[in-house]
């Protein structure tokens, strides 16, 4: 035995004797792997075991799509990969169950241990877990070894890489759990074998009730005790429950604890995403041999028609935003700190909801929008197309996501499909059917599928709680102007339907800029102004505040992200509609305009500072201001005769002399004693013409 498997084999001896005191260790098991692209296709597993050279140490997370998928549209590796670890099982292993549980795998997966098939999994978003004890080797190394295909395949969701990649490899971590041969289930489709349900929520009292799921791994019946307890935020046992009984060696057990909580602290969003703790303990003879924790917020979500969305009984603003999961560089294998990085960035612009699109994500991103109190849309991937053989593997996946992120207070509801049409009637079979097992699953949230087109209508529309529409007036189609009358359409023709805005925006490249943009923009050229971006933000979120009949709106996107079969706006494999650029470096003029209408904290902002080369001698200047009406000075000259724009933190001045050459404007506004202060500079050379297209595209909206 090496030096490096002699520690491992050390360390893991002190977690057995955890084990037996503690019950459930849960362990890292990231480091230590080797990777290989398949050299000629789909080997067989004896074949990749005798492979000596070309592997690559790696840890995990891991995808081998960081770089080509995001730098050349249709140019990257889409295929098989293997990894690979040794790792040394002591003899003290022996008796207890041992189980892998991988969080994500891009996008099909298969695992072996010391040469024999465990279990497979199709969908690179969700996670799974397979008890592996019976095939390791006590007191020796052992083998795992995972064959990872991210290739498009025809039965499993998405079946394309065209609206996003999905990037190839084990990008999400993977955990070794130890437990005793008696515990809480751990491969109820990889959930956390607890469900968390609340009833008649208020906060007078509410009604809570958790389900165990148990399961024994020897061939007699156990006499155990199960105890569910509640906690608050500071660690004090609210209440507890205790049962005994014997777990059945066959099949698993649940057993449910019901409690009454009076005068309950509520999960209220952003204002207070106050969480209690539930701890289910399993004891034998007295002693905890496994234990689960789970978070609990306790509340309750109501949408109203035409009104709104309402937390608690009270009405609640839905300010919108969607993400993608994939950095530049970095592709999908992301630290906690990216997820962190990505909802500090949504945090601060003020939203209060997000769609995280359009798959499940990290569980780590779940669990802190729990304790931020960000209110979520969770989804599967069925999305752009369908082939008429993905409807096991849709139900599958989103049958994952509802038990795995079942206990996650801030989820309101279950995304069903985006974007998905012909043929009609086996989308909306298949659609039906996905709502279904929704409400079997957990009848207490919403579902909700999306239509890109605008009409309610369509054949596909209506068969979930909520119907989405992804709406892009000015950038696929008409003009910008259209989208009131197409509201106030909805809002005449079908004032009982439930209706959000689940995509809106246009691309910006950062290189891209002009004072010439018109009311549309033909998407399929090269040029993509970030002023035409802007533009479309201001007016569309204007509409959108004052109808309440929009539930909820989901800007789309707050990153940019990886499209990897598409070269527009000048930059390959790059979708441009965040605001925020790929590298989470710059942010765009739209995210300064969200956050002075959305934050409390104090924005001035003076917008167009990378349209740098003037093209109008005579322009104007516009200003977001959440903190009062701003002073602007161009060249230390006060101008006058602002004006308001689309909302209240929206200040113009028009028909602003600009001088030869370079021009300094500054904002000033003093508040309560403080002064703040924005500046830019611009240069005038000369009028500048450019031109640009500006005619609209009429027909199907393609997604982007």
């Amino acid at each position: 035995m090496n030096t490096r498997n002699l520690v491992l084999g050390v360390l893991f001896l002190a977690l057995a004797g955890q084990i037996s005191l503690y019950g459930r260790v849960v362990e890292s098991f990231n480091s230590g792997w080797s990777f290989k692209k398949a050299p000629a296709g789909n080997e067989l597993i004896q074949q990749v075991r005798t492979w000596e050279t070309g592997w690559q140490e790696v840890d995990l997370p891991h995808t081998w799509n960081a770089k080509d998928m995001q730098v050349a549209a249709a140019s990257f590796y889409e295929g098989i990969a293997y990894y690979r670890k040794h790792y040394f099982f002591p003899e003290t292993m022996k008796g207890k169950r041992v189980f892998l549980r991988f969080e994500g795998v891009g996008a099909c997966a298969e695992v072996y241990v010391n040469g024999e098939f465990v279990t497979e999994h199709k969908g690179g978003y969700s996670a799974f877990a397979c008890e592996i004890g019976n095939v390791l080797k006590a007191g020796e190394e052992n083998e795992i070894i995972v064959k990872a295909d991210n290739k498009s395949r025809p039965d499993v969701i998405p079946v394309n890489h065209s609206l996003f990649g999905v990037y190839g490899g084990i990008y999400r971590p993977v955990w070794l759990i130890v437990t005793e041969p008696y515990t809480i289930s751990v491969t109820d489709n990889a959930s956390a074998g607890v469900y968390i349900t609340q009833k008649n929520v208020s906060r007078k009292q509410a009604e809570v009730q958790v389900k165990v799921k148990l399961d024994n791994g020897t061939l007699q019946p156990a006499p155990l005790t199960l105890q569910n307890s509640i906690y608050d935020q500071r660690g004090k046992l609210i209440k507890t429950h205790k049962q005994s009984f014997d777990l059945t060696p066959q099949g698993s057990q649940s057993l449910v604890s019901s409690f009454t909580l009076q005068n309950p602290i509520l999960w209220q969003g952003r204002k207070n995403p106050y969480l209690y703790k539930v701890v289910s303990r399993l004891l034998q003879n007295g002693q905890v041999i496994d234990e689960v924790v789970q978070p609990l917020g306790i509340r309750k979500y109501e949408i109203k028609a035409g009104e709104g969305f309402y937390l608690n009984g009270e009405k609640y603003p839905m300010y919108g935003v969607c993400r993608h999961q994939d950095w530049w560089g970095l592709g999908s294998a992301l630290q906690n700190e990216h997820h962190d990085h990505d909802l500090a960035t949504i945090m601060d612009i003020g939203a209060t909801t997000v769609r995280f699109a359009h798959y499940q994500q990290s569980e780590y991103l779940y669990a802190r929008c729990d304790s931020l109190g960000l209110i979520i849309w969770a989804e599967i991937p069925f999305v752009n197309r369908v082939t008429g053989q993905e409807a096991e593997n849709a139900r599958n996946q989103l049958r994952e996501m509802i038990r795995q992120n079942f206990n996650h207070p801030s989820i309101y509801v279950w995304g069903l499909h985006n974007e998905v049409y012909r043929p009609h009637v086996y989308t909306r079979e298949l659609t039906q059917s996905l709502h279904d097992l929704a409400k079997t699953e957990d009848p207490d949230r919403y579902t909700v599928s999306v239509n890109g087109y605008g009409h309610m209508e369509h054949p596909v529309n209506l068969v979930a709680d909520i119907q989405g529409m992804n709406r892009y007036y000015g950038w696929y189609e008409k003009k910008l102007q259209d989208i009131e009358p197409w509201v106030e359409g909805l809002e005449k023709n079908y004032p009982h339907q439930k209706l959000m805005l689940t995509e809106y925006g246009a691309d910006a490249n950062l290189n891209h800029q002009t004072e010439y943009m018109g009311e549309s923009l033909n998407w399929t050229k090269e040029f993509y102004p970030e002023t035409f971006q802007t533009k479309t933000h201001e007016y569309h979120w204007s509409v959108i505040a004052k109808h309440p009949y929009i539930i909820a709106s989901y800007l789309w996107n707050t990153f940019d992200f990886c499209a990897p079969l598409w070269t527009r706006g000048g930059v390959p494999a790059r979708n441009m509609k965040g605001m925020v650029t790929f590298d989470r470096k710059v942010k765009k003029d739209s995210y300064f305009w969200y956050k002075a209408n959305w934050s409390e904290d104090p924005v001035l902002y003076l917008t167009q500072r990378r349209n740098v080369d003037r093209e109008k001698k005579i322009t104007s200047v516009t200003v977001y201001s959440n903190i009062g009406s701003p002073k602007v000075y161009l060249n230390e000259k006060e101008l006058t005769g602002v004006r308001k724009g689309y909302t209240d933190v929206h200040y113009v001045f028009d028909e602003v002399t600009l001088a030869q050459g370079t021009n300094t404007l500054r904002a000033v506004v003093v508040k309560e004693g403080k002064t703040y202060e924005d500046r830019i500079e611009w240069k005038y050379t000369g009028e500048k013409k450019r031109e640009t297209d500006t005619y609209s595209i009429r027909g199907e909206h393609y997604g982007f």
